[in-house]
């Protein structure tokens, strides 16, 4: 379980503090004169320590130069600014800034320290390019570090805070419009925090969305990119004995649930959700499957009637490696991409069939580390 890797990890900082130099800056990078065709992303390998960089240049893999970057500890989550200059990632002992070149090398920045020694299980960057909003994975509370949209360097060491009401933090996201922040907290349901990002204090009123049912536990939550639908993935949402998973649906501007709601999710547990970025289509990276050690993606086609919003599943649910923990689609909406922690294989990638609208042809694979490379979580460049 997540949570258990997450507690086993924040016991490393205390260990290393009485290590001598055992603790050293991660690794940073040259620049490089080429430039990444397209396709950038980075896969956050947790038993190597490293974070690994690709592009896709026609349909090919390749590997960017510098590419793994080492880190001092164990990361646990990734975060690139929608103006694609910063990477930001979360270790077990804090969060690390890099600077993306053109050709997607990646740079260590803030003098190779830390800008914040929060542990997040979960971040994201804010359409402004001024918040670096973040949570878990054991404390109850949701932080927003400000920062220079110039630099991806904090403005202030001062964090904002707003209370969850679980410290069983699982995922966290941003409204495409920037008005909400809406944070997965487990059995405690799912948190939606107003949010301003032109404020020095952003966050403001909450709301809390129960799990569906008391067995029940909110593993993921994503916003349809035209602020028309949340998502939110939550465990024992449908009915029977296996596969209980679902995902519920609700109407952003209202957040009510719509009628058919949830929708069986293909698997037990979906721990990640990627709309599309033209809404069509909604995908689900199940990472337990009943009966099976692999994971799987099932897909949904989007249909809207007037304010009304309706899923419809697609016919075929791709198998993935063992236990999909994360996905992203390109920068120009070529390939969806899913890592899996268990590996075989580390990371996957399918194009969108030409013939069946929705459907995920699988296009290649490849392994991201030394395995197993545990890998945890990617993030594309916009």
């Amino acid at each position: 379980m997540k949570i258990g890797r997450w507690a086993l990890l924040l016991t490393m900082p205390a260990f290393m503090a009485g290590c001598g130099n055992f603790w050293q800056a991660p690794s940073s990078s040259s620049s490089s004169s080429s430039t990444a065709s397209s396709g950038v992303f980075y896969i956050a390998d947790e038993a190597d320590y490293e974070v690994a960089a690709y592009y896709i240049d026609a349909g090919t893999l390749t590997k960017i130069s510098g590419s793994p970057y080492t880190l001092s500890s164990a990361p646990l989550a990734l975060a690139i600014a929608p103006n694609g200059s910063f990477l930001y990632v979360s270790t077990a002992q804090g969060i690390f800034l890099y600077t993306i070149s053109s050709s997607g090398e990646l740079t260590l920045s803030n003098n190779s320290a830390a800008i914040s020694s929060d542990v997040a299980a979960t971040m994201k960057v804010d359409s402004t390019d001024s918040w670096l909003v973040e949570a878990g994975p054991n404390a109850a509370e949701v932080l927003a570090i400000p920062i220079d949209s110039s630099t991806g360097v904090p403005t202030s060491s001062t964090e904002q805070a707003a209370r969850l009401p679980a410290a069983t933090v699982q995922q966290l996201t941003i409204s495409p419009d920037n008005d909400n922040v809406f944070v997965a907290v487990g059995s405690a349901g799912t948190e939606q925090i107003a949010f301003t990002a032109g404020n020095s204090a952003p966050f403001g009123t909450e709301s809390n969305i129960a799990v569906k049912k008391s067995a029940g536990a909110a593993v993921s939550v994503a916003v349809d990119p035209s602020d028309r639908m949340v998502y939110i993935g939550e465990t024992a949402a449908s009915s029977g004995t296996e596969n209980t998973g679902g995902v519920r649906v609700f109407t952003y501007s209202t957040m009510s649930e719509i009628s058919a709601s949830p929708y069986g999710s293909g698997g037990v547990a979906p721990y990640a959700i990627l709309p599309l970025s033209d809404g069509d289509y909604v995908y689900v990276a199940n990472r337990t499957v009943s009966g099976s050690s692999d994971g799987n993606i099932k897909g949904f086609e989007v249909a809207t009637s007037g304010s009304s919003y309706s899923l419809t599943a697609l016919s075929t649910t791709v198998t993935t490696g063992i236990e999909p923990e994360s996905l992203a689609a390109d920068s120009d909406g070529s390939y969806l991409l899913a890592v899996d922690f268990g590996g075989s294989p580390d990371l996957e990638a399918y194009t969108f069939d030409s013939t069946t609208a929705g459907q995920l042809d699988s296009a290649f694979t490849a392994a991201t580390g030394t395995d197993p490379a545990e890998a945890v979580a990617i993030a594309a460049a916009p």
